[in-house]
């Protein structure tokens, strides 16, 4: 299947199709990889290309740019459907490759959009032909490739991290879509209330697929006046899309300051305060599943374990909040917020979780000592996998010190509990154990 090949003609096309960027270029957002020295822009530029996998969230470019590195290449490119294809099309591909190097002298570049949907024998059947280098494999994927995509596979592939894009790229993305005479809507006589688009921006939550999804159906649904202008307010906005538009002050500011201020207020411990800015937000129309998720971040990021169950009050707010809806549901947000608010507060998980991922950017994947690695075989078992392991269960308090870091962090402690809440006994378990081990 061609990439670039289209069932519809161009004005059939929905918008965030036709406004894909073709070039690095026109490409907004994801500097870090695709800037001056990013890793994706200089492997094109130099025409190094390697086998990589694109993880990132729904609609942050990620098939967008396998397209842009098709088009600055001179590979064959094939796209691969991971849901619709199996073994025997992987072997066809397989065999065109080796065509194409032989006859044309030129590399296949695969792209497998959702490639978590692979199974292992899927995955096997492109593993020696990525190795070999015959192919080079460019997968796409929204989950965590460690436990979607087989080991020896991402061994031989990078991971490439594309992120959300913030508000500021999508609001230039929706401008530009607005004014493109040839791919956009600028052909259209739009007038666009400037509280429309950070609107648009809120809706999207950092997906630019919906953004350009949703600014298409409200240029649908809004009617050219007398003069052929399609004059498009929060509320022409609010009724295409049939949820209610914040007002927003000048660059939406009172939206920020508002979910501050109620986080602030669940992290001063003050109820009615979470309350009333909660109620505030409600009011306005903000989405309750954002200020829902917000309080589930809050349950781990400033209570964590000295009350363990916040989280889960938390998540099961949410729930009840999808089951029930509006207006109904609002009374499980209020309840979670008042228990948050009122909860121990700890950010010793969050700083602890911090200090981890700073660790491992900086010594790398460090061995898993021999004592604790699994021993399935008997080879693995000759050369010291498992040896020397003490099963906790055996020994009293089912504890027994023995190291679990690798080698060169053994001594290192990353969760240092409070004395509030329940980690008061975490904390006192870990004093107790921590001076044996």
């Amino acid at each position: 299947m061609d990439l670039f090949t289209h069932t519809a003609n161009s004005a059939q096309r929905p918008l965030a199709d036709r406004m894909r960027p073709k070039s690095l270029d026109t490409f907004v957002g994801q500097s870090h990889i695709l800037g001056g020295d990013g890793l994706i822009r200089r492997a094109i530029e130099e025409d190094k290309l390697f086998s990589m996998i694109l993880w990132g969230p729904p609609g942050c470019g990620k098939t967008t740019l396998a397209m842009i590195i098709a088009r600055a290449t001179d590979a064959h490119f094939v796209s691969f459907s991971a849901v619709l294809s199996g073994v025997k099309e992987i072997r066809a591909v397989i065999d065109e490759a080796k065509k194409q190097l032989n006859l044309y002298h030129r590399r296949t570049i695969v792209f497998v959009d959702e490639i978590h949907r692979f199974n292992k024998a899927q995955q096997d059947a492109f593993l020696h032909h990525v190795e070999s280098g015959l192919i080079t494999l460019i997968g796409a994927t929204t989950e965590n490739p460690s436990f979607e995509v087989i080991a020896p596979l991402l061994s031989r592939a990078r991971v490439v991290i594309l992120r959300s894009f913030t508000d500021e790229d999508l609001v230039t993305i929706l401008k530009h879509a607005v004014n493109d005479t040839e791919n956009g809507l600028g052909s259209l006589s739009l007038s666009i209330d400037h509280d429309v688009l950070f609107y648009l921006v809120r809706m999207a939550d950092g997906d630019a697929r919906t953004a350009l999804n949703n600014l298409e159906a409200i240029v649908d649904f809004v009617q050219p006046d007398n003069a052929g202008i399609r004059k498009i307010d929060p509320e022409s906005a609010e009724k295409a899309l049939q949820k209610k538009a914040l007002r927003y002050d000048k660059g939406g500011e009172e939206h920020y300051n508002l979910i501050s201020a109620f986080h602030k207020s669940l992290r001063g411990s003050n109820p009615d305060a979470a309350l009333y800015w909660m109620g505030r937000m409600l009011e306005a129309g903000e989405d309750p599943l954002y200020i829902a998720r917000r309080m589930v971040r809050f349950a781990s990021e400033d209570i964590g374990n000295a009350d363990p169950q916040a989280l889960p009050v938390a998540v099961s707010a949410m729930e009840a909040f999808r089951f029930i809806g509006l207006p109904e549901g609002e009374l499980a947000l209020a309840q979670a917020a008042v228990y948050l608010a009122t909860a121990p507060k700890s950010n010793a998980l969050y700083t602890a979780y911090g200090d981890v991922k700073k660790t491992i950017k900086e010594t790398g994947a460090l061995p898993v000592p021999l004592h604790i690695r699994n021993a399935p075989t008997k080879l693995m078992r000759d050369i010291g996998y498992g040896k020397g392991y003490q099963y906790a269960h055996n020994f009293k308090d089912a504890y027994i010190p023995q190291h679990y870091l690798p080698e060169e962090l053994k001594d290192l402690i990353f969760y240092k509990p409070t004395g509030r809440g329940f980690e008061k006994t975490i904390k006192a378990r870990l004093e107790k154990w921590r001076p044996i081990g």
